[in-house]
C-alpha cells in the first residue's frame, strides 16, 4: 500500500482516478477546498485547502506521501512552487499534461510519446509543454500524463457551452460542427483512463517517463454530435463550417480548434498498456456518451443567449455562402 496525495481529487478525470487508488488498497488523501459537490469514497483523507495558501500547501510535504498526483497546475509558476515544496520528499511526482500540446496534424497515423510538443494555436498547451520542461529537468522523480478528450458528465462539444448545445437540438436549430464533420477524434471515459493511471502510481517504472492515456479508436465529429443528439431523445441538424471561418467570426475557436480538435487524433497506447497495466477502452459511443449526455441535461438551465446569437451568425452566413 502507497501512501497517495491527489491534487485535486474530484474533477473529470481525477475523481475516478481516486475511487480506483482507494479500491485498489492504496491510502489517498485529497487537498482541494472541498467545495465541488462531488462524493469522495470511504477511507479517503480530505484536506482542505487553498491553492494560493502557501502555508497550507507547503506544509503538505511534511506529510510523507509516496506519490502526489497534480492535477491542478496549469502554468510554469505553479510547477515551480511544486517542486519547491515536494522534491526531496516524494517518490513520484505525478503530472497531468495534456495531448493537446501534441504537433498537429501528425506525420504518422497514430501519436506516441515522441511527438513533438509544438501548438502554436493554444497558450494552454504551450503553458502545460514549459510545464514538462521545467519538472523533467528539475531532478524530482516524475511520471507525466498526457489525456486526450476524456469524459465522465460534460458533454465533448467541440466549442461553445453545453446549454446552447441543448437549447439549439431542442429548438431544431443547426449544430455548428467544423470543417466537414469526418475527422476522427478520439473520446475516452474518465473510468478508463483510470485503470492505466493508476497502474503508474508508485511504480517504479513509470519514475521519469512520459505516457498518454487514451481509448485506441476515433469518431468522426459527425457520429459524435449525432449521438449526443441520440443520448438526449434528439436529432441535430449539422451545419459544416471550415475552421478558419470560424476563427473569423470568434478569435477564441483557434485554440480549441486549430489547436486540436480541428485535426485527426489518434494515439498508441502501446507504452502505457505495457508499464501501467493493458486495459480496453470503452469502444460504444453511446455508452461513452451516456454519462455526459445525463449530467448536461440535469445540469440544464438555458442556453448563453450571446452564444447562441453568434452561431446563429455563423449558420446564417455559411448557408447564404452556400447558396
Amino acid at each position: 500500500m502507497s501512501k497517495i496525495l491527489f491534487i485535486g481529487g474530484t474533477g473529470t478525470i481525477s475523481l475516478p482516478c481516486v475511487e480506483l487508488a482507494v479500491a485498489n488498497g492504496h491510502d489517498v488523501s485529497v487537498y482541494n477546498r472541498g467545495q465541488s459537490g462531488e462524493t469522495l469514497p470511504q477511507g479517503v483523507h480530505s484536506i482542505i485547502g487553498d491553492l494560493h495558501d502557501d502555508a497550507a500547501y507547503g506544509a503538505l510535504a511534511a506529510q510523507g506521501f509516496d506519490t502526489v498526483c497534480q492535477f491542478l497546475a496549469f502554468t510554469p509558476d505553479q510547477v515551480e512552487r511544486d517542486i519547491r515544496v515536494f522534491k526531496g520528499h516524494v517518490g513520484q511526482y505525478v503530472f497531468i499534461s495534456s495531448a493537446s500540446a501534441y504537433e498537429k496534424p501528425v506525420d504518422s497515423s497514430r501519436v506516441t510519446e515522441e511527438t513533438p510538443l509544438i501548438n502554436p494555436h493554444w497558450k494552454y498547451s504551450r503553458n502545460k509543454a514549459r510545464c514538462e520542461g521545467i519538472i523533467a529537468s528539475s531532478g524530482i522523480p516524475f511520471t507525466i500524463v498526457r489525456p486526450s478528450h476524456t469524459v465522465r458528465h460534460k458533454l465533448p462539444n467541440p466549442f461553445g457551452d453545453e446549454g446552447t448545445f441543448i437549447h439549439r437540438l431542442q429548438t431544431g436549430k443547426p449544430i455548428i460542427v467544423q470543417g466537414d464533420g469526418t475527422g476522427l477524434w478520439t473520446l475516452t471515459r474518465a473510468e478508463d483512463c483510470a485503470i492505466p493511471f493508476v497502474g503508474l502510481l508508485a511504480n517504479p517504472d513509470a519514475v521519469n517517463e512520459i505516457f498518454h492515456i487514451t481509448g485506441d479508436i476515433g469518431f468522426t465529429w459527425n457520429a459524435i454530435t449525432q449521438a449526443l443528439a441520440a443520448a438526449m431523445g434528439l436529432e441535430a441538424k449539422l451545419q459544416h463550417v471550415a475552421t478558419d471561418s470560424l476563427i473569423q467570426f470568434d478569435p477564441e475557436f483557434e485554440g480549441p480548434l486549430l489547436g486540436d480538435k480541428a485535426h485527426c487524433a489518434l494515439f498508441d497506447n502501446s507504452k502505457v498498456k505495457r508499464i501501467g497495466g493493458d486495459f480496453q477502452a470503452e469502444t460504444d459511443l453511446a455508452k461513452i456518451l451516456a454519462g455526459p449526455a445525463s449530467g448536461a441535461l440535469a445540469r440544464f438551465n438555458g442556453p448563453n443567449a450571446e452564444t447562441d446569437a453568434l452561431y446563429d451568425r455563423i449558420v446564417a452566413w455559411a448557408q447564404s455562402a452556400n447558396r
